[in-house]
């Protein structure tokens, strides 16, 4: 599964959605997309976004015949998410961040400590 949470197609429409960064898009341009690399059905992928739409991880509106998707959540809203839910589930949750940090490399600690700092810094302005 290319994304936690999701079927293997609903894993594959969330990323090509998400690489659209901010912009709708149909049904028929995620299949267009997706029949160059595949054989699919349009209808499975209409289904796809549809399911996804009423799970609350698209929104939608109707322009014309057609629908226009967006996702509710950013790629990285959505990581955080899944992080936040693997954290409560994961047991003692300072062990597991101690595992977690543990296994980050040296670019990821450094970011960390950067968010933290600023993180930190926000907290005692505001």
């Amino acid at each position: 599964m290319g994304v936690r949470g999701f079927g293997e197609l609903e894993a594959v429409v969330m990323d090509r959605l998400w690489s659209r960064e901010g912009t709708t898009t149909t049904v028929r341009e995620i299949f267009d997309e997706l029949a160059e690399h595949r054989e699919i059905a349009y209808t499975t992928v209409m289904s796809t976004m549809d399911n996804l739409q009423r799970k609350g991880w698209l929104a939608r509106e109707r322009t014309g015949k057609a629908f226009r998707y967006w996702p509710t959540l950013t790629r990285e809203e959505h990581s955080a998410r899944l992080m936040r839910d693997a954290f409560a589930a994961g047991g003692k949750s300072d062990v597991v961040l101690a595992r977690f940090v543990e296994q980050m490399s040296d670019e990821e600690s450094a970011s960390l400590r950067l968010v933290l700092r600023r993180l930190a810094e926000a907290e005692d302005a505001g």
